[in-house]
């Protein structure tokens, strides 16, 4: 038992003051990501879209995402991450109070685009702050630490939405505006006028990028073919917001409350252990090891889902899913954010949240039409494919970072 508290303690040590903070920001924030686990089920038991009309809101969704994370970087660059951040979450705000009112598919289509454009503005900025206020040699912690607070909120966040969704959906839009009101207001106290660091950590930037003179992020050919690899595996991944819900309605009967409680499981999971994992392999392991088992561990998780074992099979496959997402996604952050310079660190994780943001366009309703006419065994079986080519991939691009 000491053992295992030495090594959480271990895990945590030599984090900053500010991502801790950064982190309790983005805890409140994502304690009310209440709306996106559900709104596919919102659209069609609430207002009776087909999976065609669901996939083309989602793809709203998506694409207000991409606009979003081209637009945050930009104007972080131009204005700093403090300002960017601030307005995103205020301007969110009454975008989710009044978005119940919009009950059409066009008027929805567009509203949901408007509504994630202006909260993904947030995304870039907010990946600027973390690698800011770390320090230098615990860039990777720090990522770890705010992806642990996006998935403690995450896990609070639909089991709270499931509880609302049984007296009103309504209430699952004013849920996620109170918390980025909150949020909004502990960012402002805490971060206003506060300094950051300026160095940038030389070993982890020589394992992935030699240094070399500032280059624009989206010129540089090897970052674009890797945002590519990440944008086919968000296409993948990100399944789990959008058909997977669908999913466990329809193949399990499973409700609200149940659909919650399974995707609530997933942020608990990477809040348990995303920290030491992370912590356990990233002296042992190369980045590009790191980013190959992880990703083709999450392509296992789905093939899983083609089994029927009952519900506590859904949640070990919940488990390898949350597994291979904690080895992926806080180093696709370290890479591009230490593939750029001081001057354009926006545009580089800008153009990595838009690598992104860019599969929620086709993804849901690539998803849902598979899941519609083929079955959702097939859109498992492809699901799981595209991730064991992708995590190929991670390895022929970071090899070329490495020795371009």
């Amino acid at each position: 038992m000491n053992t295992i508290i030495q090594l959480y303690i271990k895990s945590y040590r030599g984090l900053s003051p500010a991502a801790w903070l950064l982190a309790l920001v983005m805890l409140i924030n994502r304690t009310g990501s209440m709306v996106i686990p559900f709104l596919g089920i919102y659209m069609s038991s609430e207002l009776n879209f087909s999976k065609t009309q669901v996939g083309l809101v989602l793809g709203c969704f998506g694409l207000g995402s991409v606009c979003g994370s081209w637009l945050g970087g930009w104007l972080t660059d131009r204005f700093g991450n403090f300002k960017v951040q601030t307005w995103s979450l205020i301007l969110t705000i009454p975008l989710f109070l009044i978005t119940p009112q919009f009950r059409t598919f066009e008027s929805l289509a567009l509203m949901i685009f408007i509504l994630t454009l202006v909260a993904d503005i947030f995304r870039p900025a907010n990946s600027v702050s973390v690698a800011k206020y770390a320090k230098p040699e615990n860039i990777t912690k720090a990522y770890s630490l705010n992806r642990m607070a996006v998935n403690l909120g995450f896990s609070i966040g639909p089991a709270l939405g499931g509880f609302l969704a049984t007296f009103s959906y309504d209430w699952i839009f004013y849920g996620n505006a109170m918390a980025a009101g909150v949020a909004a207001l502990v960012f402002i106290y805490f971060f206003k006028d506060k300094k950051g660091n300026t160095k940038i950590d030389q070993p982890i930037r020589a394992e992935i990028s030699p240094d070399k003179p500032a280059k624009n992020a989206y010129t540089d050919s090897l970052f674009i073919l890797f945002n590519i690899l990440c944008c086919l595996f968000s296409m993948a991944f990100f399944q789990l917001l959008s058909t997977l819900p669908l999913f466990y309605k329809d193949a399990y009967a499973m409700n609200e409350s149940q659909i919650g409680l399974i995707l609530g499981f997933s942020g608990f999971v990477i809040v348990l252990f995303e920290m030491v994992l992370v912590h356990l392999v990233e002296h042992r392991f190369t980045v590009k090891q790191i980013m190959f088992w992880g990703t083709a561990i999450a392509g296992f998780s789905y093939w899983m889902l083609n089994l029927d074992f009952g519900i506590m099979w859904l949640y070990l496959a919940m488990f390898f899913l949350s597994v291979g997402e904690m080895l992926t996604l806080p180093f696709t952050a370290t890479i591009a954010i230490q593939r750029a310079s001081l001057q354009n660190q926006g545009a580089y994780m800008g153009f990595n949240s838009l690598a992104f943001a860019a599969a929620n366009i086709v993804s849901p309703f690539l998803g849902t039409f598979t899941a519609e006419h083929f079955g959702y065994n097939t859109l498992w079986t492809i699901t799981g494919f595209i991730l064991i080519c992708t995590s190929f991939g991670f390895i022929w691009v970071i090899t070329k970072m490495k020795s371009e």
